[in-house]
């Protein structure tokens, strides 16, 4: 039993002998047959991603997006004229991608009581624009940080709004301030806005003032009250601030309004066009 032990292992030859695994993991263990050959190495998880770039082309699942797509509508003022909602985050990528810039305000977390305990999430802001004259705010919650970023990016997209800047005298150069005083609320804290004469710059604080530069704006005056620590509340009262800009009525907005048709009555034949779908066939030795 002794040689054949030596021979063929048995109870003599252990662990040590066959090296544990090592021997028949340099041959043909784990090393050579394992999931980088023949696994899920080149295919990942699932069958939608490959090697090909296929996700990154946009196919717009709107109206407003295949005009968009097809250049039927130049440019964001056209979509806000006929106060068309925005539902896909690509079609302000497509006017003012290069131009943007993202800035996360803040990240808190939050809970929620359950009959399991509590479960926490993660809360993020982020406040984007392109600091000529656009803004848009999104807040999302998720379980993962990197996740509420990401959606919240999305949605400070799909939140985009004009801001409306104007001058504190004369008509000099190009628009550098609001043009009437205005103010947002949101829980305690209260912001006004006002005009403020060409290089006195943003008096503001850090949070308000990351947002107004982000808008396009050069020189105003701020005025808070409230519980501004908040930085929440502090961010969502400026973005109202700035959203109500344009609805103020001043005499130079008293023309008369020509209404032409909106692009969804203009462009309905090259929108009731059926288009041809091409599905691409995989050859079955792929999977």
């Amino acid at each position: 039993m002794a040689e054949r032990g030596g021979d063929r292992g048995g109870f003599g030859r252990g662990m040590a002998d066959r090296g544990g695994r090592g021997d028949r993991g340099g041959d043909r263990g784990r090393g050579d047959r394992g999931r980088g050959d023949r696994g899920r190495g080149d295919r990942g998880r699932g069958r939608g991603k490959r090697d090909d770039k296929e996700g990154e082309k946009w196919t717009p699942c709107t109206k407003l997006g295949r005009l968009v797509q097809s250049g039927k509508i130049k440019s964001l003022e056209h979509i806000y004229l006929f106060s068309i909602p925005i539902k896909e985050y690509q079609i302000v990528e497509h006017f003012i991608g290069p131009a943007l810039t993202d800035e996360v305000m803040k990240i808190m977390p939050v809970q929620k009581q359950t009959s399991a305990g509590q479960r926490m999430r993660f809360k993020a802001f982020v406040v984007v624009g392109d600091s000529n004259g656009h803004i848009g705010l999104g807040v999302k919650a998720c379980k993962e940080v990197a996740h509420s970023i990401q959606g919240s990016m999305i949605l400070a997209k799909l939140n985009m709004v004009p801001v409306r800047r104007g001058y504190w005298g004369g008509k000099i150069g190009l628009p550098h301030t609001i043009p009437t005083k205005i103010s947002g609320k949101c829980g305690s804290v209260a912001i006004r806005l006002i005009p403020a004469p060409r290089g006195a710059g943003i008096v503001a604080a850090s949070t308000s003032k990351k947002v107004l530069k982000m808008a396009g704006l050069q020189d105003v005056y701020t005025s808070t009250t409230g519980k501004t620590k908040t930085l929440g509340n502090f961010v969502k009262a400026t973005y109202a601030a700035l959203k109500a800009s344009y609805g103020f009525l001043s005499p130079e907005l008293w023309r008369e309004t020509v209404y032409t048709k909106a692009p969804a009555q203009e462009y309905t034949d090259f929108l009731s066009a059926k288009k041809e779908i091409t599905h691409k066939v995989y050859d079955q030795d792929s999977y």
